[in-house]
C-alpha cells in the first residue's frame, strides 16, 4: 500500500492542465498499490489528484481544513468538491469552526501527516499565505517525506 498526498496551486492556467493530469497520472501509475490518496478537495491540484487517484481504483481520503469549507469555491467547483467528497473512503473535518490560514495549514500538515510520498503541483515559489503550498513542501521535506514536483517546465502562474 502507498499512502500519497496532494498539496498544489488552485489557480492553475489551462494550457497546464493537461500536462500536470499526465504528470500526476504517472506518478500514481509507478507506485505501489494498492493506492490510497489524502487531499483537502480544494480547487485546482487537489481536485485533479483524487479524480486521478479514483480514476486507477484508488481509494480518496478528505482532509476538510474547517467548517463551511464549501463556501470558499465557486458554483463549478463546489460541485466537483461535493462529488469527491460524496466519493471518498473517509472524511476528516478539522476542528477550525472558519476557513482561512491557520486551518489550511493545520490541513496540509495533516495531509502529509498521513503520506508516504507527497505530490506537489509547485511552481517553486513560496507561499503566499500561511498553509501554501511551499509550506507543505517544507514540512513534508522536514519529515523526511519524499515529495514529488509536478509543474510544466518555464511556465508562470
Amino acid at each position: 500500500m502507498t499512502r500519497v498526498g496532494i498539496t498544489g496551486h488552485q489557480k492553475i492556467p489551462e494550457d497546464a492542465v493537461k500536462p500536470i493530469v499526465e504528470g500526476i497520472r504517472s506518478l500514481l501509475v509507478g507506485l505501489a498499490e494498492p493506492l490510497e490518496g489524502y487531499s483537502s478537495l480544494a480547487e485546482g491540484a487537489d481536485q485533479l489528484f483524487a479524480r486521478s487517484v479514483l480514476a486507477l481504483g484508488g481509494t480518496l481520503h478528505a482532509i476538510i481544513p474547517s467548517e463551511n469549507y464549501a463556501t470558499t469555491f465557486d458554483e463549478a467547483h463546489r460541485h466537483a468538491y461535493r462529488a469527491l467528497l460524496d466519493q471518498a473512503t473517509s472524511v476528516q473535518q478539522l476542528p477550525f469552526e472558519a476557513p482561512g490560514e491557520p486551518a489550511y495549514a493545520a490541513a496540509g500538515h495533516r495531509v502529509v501527516d498521513h503520506s508516504d510520498v507527497l505530490i506537489a503541483v509547485w511552481d517553486g515559489e513560496p507561499a503566499r499565505g500561511r498553509g501554501g503550498t511551499a509550506d507543505a513542501v517544507s514540512y513534508a521535506e522536514d519529515g523526511g517525506i519524499p515529495v514529488y514536483i509536478v509543474w510544466p517546465y518555464g511556465l508562470a502562474r
